[in-house]
């Protein structure tokens, strides 16, 4: 064509003018090709991204309705059997497996985004004109904080259940150990809501239990996320980790899971306590170079794969398992360890007085089921019904050796 129209034009047939103008006109439909190509992969991208959103937001909504079915089946029938996780997984590394992901999961949904919409409360650059028109979208940040206090409440609903302090003794062992795991793959988040929920107040005050626990290993691991010198312990471990990851030739030595609520302070502090810009009126570059080092690291650790076997059962345990609140904690522990002081049987006597059951045996399984129904546990509006529901609740009751006051 190209021929024939030079020809027709009368353009002399030079093969050296006629390959320039060929590559000339060429040259444009290769790069409109190249462009499209290039927002193909743009908007590919998008919609995975938004896929990936979407997918987060639903599963949190899933996990939300499983928890709540859990209640509402606890609160109309009562269960013939609460589940200890002993009884689910009572393997420590294979927990800690099932720990990291839902760590990873809960990360992967938790974009930088995120971060500005939680902090940046106006222009970055000019304190007088607002960066956000609409409500803020940080939903991904804070199922995660839940997550970590859920499984903080969870430990320590599992160790106050057992009526048995050798029972209670080997659960404690058990977390310690899975709290080791998670320190040896580097879930650090776990690590550090397991030592929080053994640290809470109705777990600590368990001397006798404690006392038949091997604390050893349980001190170890507290050194190394003490809290003096700003988590120095701490830092160092997550350096190494760190290191470990750049260098690493596989997905299991890639996991870094940062101590998430530290890292929420540091960006916090950094963007709150530094000024954007310097007092020649520069922007303060280095703050905010500072801010994408740290926010990077994040996305690089949180898009990591990850590597173990998933356990659709241990994981659907972790999500929905019911959980004492801090008055249920506190309540279970009085009753597998006796107040010690007027101040511990004044709070006893009064968070008896608010249960409408009273327990009159030492039978693990009939401590186990009376504290999944006390209100303190599961939030329960009432639990002594009239009419048939009365009469069902005592039948319940008398099975189990247990009088209704």
């Amino acid at each position: 064509m190209l021929k024939t129209f030079l020809f027709v034009c009368k353009v002399p047939q030079d093969p050296s003018l006629l390959l320039q103008i060929q590559t000339n006109t060429a040259t444009p439909l290769i790069s409109f090709s190249a462009y499209w190509k290039q927002m193909n992969q743009l908007l590919q991208a998008l919609n995975q991204k938004l896929a990936t959103l979407s997918h987060g937001q639903e599963g949190i909504v899933k996990i939300n309705a499983a928890v709540s079915d859990k209640l509402v089946t606890f609160k109309s029938k009562p269960p013939s059997i609460q589940r200890e996780i002993l009884t689910v997984c009572s393997d420590p590394y294979t927990l800690a497996q099932q720990l990291t992901h839902v760590e990873l999961e809960r990360l992967s949904h938790i974009g930088p985004e995120e971060f500005v919409q939680a902090f940046v409360h106006k222009d970055s650059l000019d304190s007088t004109k607002s960066c956000f028109n609409e409500q803020k979208k940080t939903s991904n940040l804070e199922a995660y904080v839940k997550w970590f206090n859920r499984l903080c409440y969870l430990v320590a609903t599992e160790i106050c259940m057992p009526a048995k302090k050798k029972q209670r003794a080997q659960v404690i062992e058990f977390f310690i150990d899975v709290a080791r795991e998670c320190f040896n793959i580097g879930n650090f988040n776990s690590l550090m809501a397991i030592i929080s929920g053994m640290n809470m107040s109705p777990v600590s005050r368990l001397k006798k239990t404690w006392s038949k626990v091997k604390t050893a290993k349980f001190f170890i691991l507290e050194h190394q996320m003490d809290p003096t010198g700003n988590f120095y312990n701490y830092r160092t471990a997550l350096r190494g980790a760190a290191h470990r990851s750049l260098t690493a030739h596989s997905n299991r030595e890639k996991i870094v899971i940062p101590f998430f609520s530290l890292l929420i302070k540091d960006i916090y502090f950094l963007n709150e306590g530094c000024a954007n810009r310097l007092p020649n009126g520069h922007v303060n570059f280095e703050k905010f170079l500072e801010l994408a080092k740290q926010v990077g690291e994040f996305i690089t650790w949180k898009q990591v794969e990850c590597p173990f076997e998933q356990d659709h059962n241990i994981i659907h345990y972790l999500h929905t398992a019911p959980i004492f609140t801090e008055d249920g904690l506190y309540l279970a522990s009085y009753e597998s360890e006796s107040p010690e002081n007027q101040i511990e049987k004044e709070r006893w006597k009064s968070l008896r007085d608010d249960m409408p059951f009273r327990v009159e045996t030492t039978s693990t399984l009939v401590f186990a089921e009376i504290r999944v129904l006390l209100k303190y546990g599961l939030n329960l509006p009432s639990l002594a019904p009239s009419g048939p529901d009365r009469c069902q609740t005592r039948e319940f009751a008398e099975q189990q050796e247990v009088s209704i006051v």
